[in-house]
């Protein structure tokens, strides 16, 4: 489990180098960096037998434990199905890029970018610790909306990446909430925990709360409806890009979530109404949609929308037979849906389209790739002997044995597999149609663009012959971790003469009729599009307008571009609301005037600041109001000396001076000073400012009027040489135990520099200047 661990930094550290290794050895990078995730599957390969065993691997670091928060990574059935999955097609889709993108401007881009995703996929499905997860989570989405929007100069490259990122953002954050709220009830952030305490967490008040918050961020990054229409949309990323994020890794982080919390929420009637609702009507949204669609990457979307739909109504079913069908085609769509994607990259990189209509013939032109595109598309109708066979024998099982809404999950689930046969006949129209255009007749593409899709349609034959190659290894060991409980169960090709092989054959005949009949219903796809546009999509667009217009009302109320206005506007708000506070609080609010045991020459000095801060605010000269200031600032550091802290005083004293002569050198130079205000305006402000001092002098006799007990205090001057080893108790709060705001502060420091830096290179060269 270490060496795992330690690979899936090393995705990391890769993400990293990529740009700076294609630098210096170029296209040659990708078979490199592929080796890294072909690493990680190859390492996951040997944890196969304990795993089957019933093994699960942990490993802990304590990452914050006065919290109770570690590093730590869970190794089961399920995770290791994911971690199969993401890394060994991830592996295929980098060396695919390779040759796709090559010689692109920004290949280099797309190495980091989806060696980040990776790393961020397999630390989300590896993650021991909900807020380990969350965290990983939201790192797959800043890192797919780069990918999304890979094509940065196109418009609608642009908007799809950021309706991606907002819509399972805003996903991201319920999610939040509700793990939040599932740790805090089941006493424990770890996973391990949680799901063994399915009976506190479902009759605690708050499980419906919970329970939708969870759902709403599997949902949206799952795509289901109403959240689906993001999903096509980010097919503006280039196609291995696509094939990855939307059928391998991205979409499925959502059914993750849900099937690894299913052992503690699934058994609810809640869990079962809605994850089994919206996943039906997903399943057929998606189908249907595709089946009105001409470009093939669309196509693939919306066969994806269907499919999460249909994980995500498995899930939902939560039954033994509904957990070993989705364990089934989780593999099983990832293979031939990851095989489509890419086919249909190479078919675009060769002809130079995906629209459908205008592609044919290319069996003669394209044989290897006809012979992948005709396995991948039967194992999507689901016909044998592919895997595709088997899982849609199994579904059709689950839905026969639904314990809820049995009769509509079943029919929902026929039409749905209907289209997907008609949709996968559809799919084939380019390579068995008659020819078309000689302009798009294409020719095979080279090999590292045929081995990702050979391989992984060759995968789902030899599954489909021999399932128990995948059933004790992978299947038994995901369904288990789903239940929460040993599951032995048994995958075949053949099952003899039954309903359900009845209800297959049915299944293929109709979606071959519907294909037959496609030209005579495509009347109806006009009037579907206009339905559709109607839908969510349009709704996220009123949502987004409508957030612009109140952004640009509130910009015009509030920035005026007047640094004045913006301190009043702070200053009112701050005594309205902290008045009102101090106010309704009032019974409960000592103030007490201090003792009057003050020295003669600290009454001078405060006299001597008062009158000082009066002089700047009324002075009619620029320098003499700094003069006033500077005055001020000094008797602050004569304050510092007075009580005992003489470091203070002198910093007080440098950046004083500093600053009085920053202000002498700038101010000097500007008009002579005039008065442009109103008295109206004169005595508004001055109001408020008098509101802000009586405010912060009531607070200040507030918090100083408290007995306060901590013992703050005395543990700094206890430990400041102890473990620190400086005997100056401020310095040592600055600099070690306060270590990281001041490294936060130097930071923004830094930044500011190399801001001032770039704008000071940006001078014009003498050809700008002519």
């Amino acid at each position: 489990m270490v060496l795992l661990a330690l690979l899936i930094g090393l995705v990391f550290a890769a993400a990293a180098l990529a740009a700076p290794l294609y630098r210096r050895i170029g296209n040659a990078a990708g078979w490199i960096l592929a080796a890294v995730p072909a690493a990680v599957f190859g390492t996951a390969v040997t944890m196969v037998g304990p795993v089957s065993r019933g093994e699960t691997m942990t490993f802990v670091l304590p990452w914050t434990p006065a919290l109770g928060v570690s590093f730590s990574l869970l190794l089961d059935g399920l995770s290791l199905l994911f971690v199969l999955i993401i890394s060994g097609i991830g592996s295929l889709v980098v060396l695919y890029g390779s040759r796709y993108l090559e010689d692109h401007l920004h290949e280099a881009r797309f190495y980091s970018f989806i060696l980040l995703f990776m790393g961020s996929m397999l630390l989300l499905v590896l993650s021991g610790n909900i807020l380990l997860l969350f965290a990983a989570w939201e790192l797959t989405s800043v890192s797919s909306y780069l990918l999304i929007g890979f094509n940065h100069d196109s418009p609608r490259a642009r908007a799809a990446a950021l309706q991606a990122l907002l819509v399972t953002g805003l996903g991201g954050l319920a999610l939040l909430a509700g793990l939040v709220i599932m740790g805090l009830v089941g006493g424990s952030f770890e996973l391990a925990e949680l799901l063994q305490r399915g009976g506190v967490l479902m009759a605690h008040p708050l499980h419906l709360p919970m329970l939708l918050l969870l759902l709403a961020g599997a949902f949206t990054k799952s795509a289901q409806v109403p959240f689906h229409f993001w999903l096509p949309g980010a097919m503006e990323a280039p196609t291995p890009v696509s094939a990855y994020l939307h059928s391998a890794t991205m979409v499925k982080a959502g059914i993750y979530l849900l099937a690894r919390l299913s052992p503690a929420l699934g058994a609810s009637v809640e869990w079962h109404s809605i994850v089994g609702t919206v996943g039906a009507l997903t399943m057929l949204t998606g189908a249907l949609m595709a089946l009105a669609q001409h470009d093939l990457k669309k196509i693939l979307a919306y066969t994806t929308v269907s499919a999460l739909g249909t994980l995500t109504m498995l899930l939902g079913l939560h039954t033994v037979e509904a957990a070993f069908a989705a364990a089934v085609f989780l593999l099983v769509h990832s293979l031939y849906k990851g095989g489509l994607f890419l086919i249909a990259g190479s078919v675009d990189h060769e002809t130079g389209t995906r629209d459908i209509r205008l592609l044919g013939g290319l069996r003669s032109t394209m044989p290897l790739t006809t012979v992948g595109m005709v396995l991948v598309a039967l194992s999507m109708a689901g016909l044998p002997p592919l895997l595709g066979f088997i899982s849609k024998e199994l579904f059709y099982v689950a839905n026969l044995q639904a314990p809820v809404l049995a009769p509509f999950i079943t029919i929902a689930g026929f039409a749905a597999n209907v289209l997907m046969v008609a949709v996968a006949a559809t799919l084939l129209v380019p390579f068995f149609g008659p020819p078309r255009n000689p302009e798009h007749a294409g020719h095979e593409p080279p090999f590292r663009m045929r081995m990702g899709p050979q391989l992984l349609a060759l995968t789902g034959l030899v599954a489909g012959l021999w399932p128990a190659l995948v059933t004790d290894t992978l299947v038994n060991p995901a369904v288990s971790a789903m239940r929460a409980e040993p599951v032995s169960g048994k995958l075949a090709l053949w099952h003899g003469i039954n309903p359900v092989l009845g209800l297959s054959a049915v299944t293929v005949a109709s979606g071959l009729a519907l294909f037959a009949l496609r030209d005579r219903i495509s009347a109806v796809f006009p009037a579907m599009a206009r339905i559709a546009a109607l839908g969510p999509a349009s709704w996220y667009e009123g949502l987004l307008d409508g957030l612009r217009r109140l952004a640009t009302f509130l910009t015009r109320l509030l920035q005026g571009g007047y640094l004045r206005v913006y301190i009043s506007i702070t200053l009112l708000f701050g005594v309205l609301l902290i008045g009102y506070a101090l106010i309704t609080r009032s019974g409960h609010l000592l103030l007490t005037l201090p003792a009057p045991d003050l020295q003669v020459h600290e009454l001078l000095l405060g006299g001597v600041m008062i009158g000082a801060a009066f002089a700047a605010v009324r002075a009619e000269s620029r320098l003499a109001a700094i003069a006033a200031l500077g005055t001020v600032g000094l008797g602050v550091a004569l304050l510092f000396v007075f009580y005992g802290a003489p470091d203070l005083a002198l910093t007080q004293f440098a950046i004083e001076t500093l600053t009085v002569l920053l202000f002498v050198l700038v101010l000097y130079r500007l008009p002579r000073f005039t008065r442009i205000s109103a008295r109206s305006s004169r005595i508004r402000d001055a109001s408020l400012a008098a509101a802000g001092g009586v405010l912060m002098t009531t607070l200040t006799l507030a918090a100083t009027s408290q007995s306060l007990r901590s013992s703050v205090t005395q543990y700094y001057g206890d430990m400041s040489l102890l473990l620190a080893k400086g005997r100056n108790v401020v310095n040592v709060i600055l600099v070690d135990f306060r270590g990281l705001d001041t490294l936060g502060e130097i930071t923004v420091l830094a930044v500011a520099a190399l801001g001032v830096f770039a704008l000071i290179r940006l001078r014009p060269g003498k050809e700008e200047r002519r």
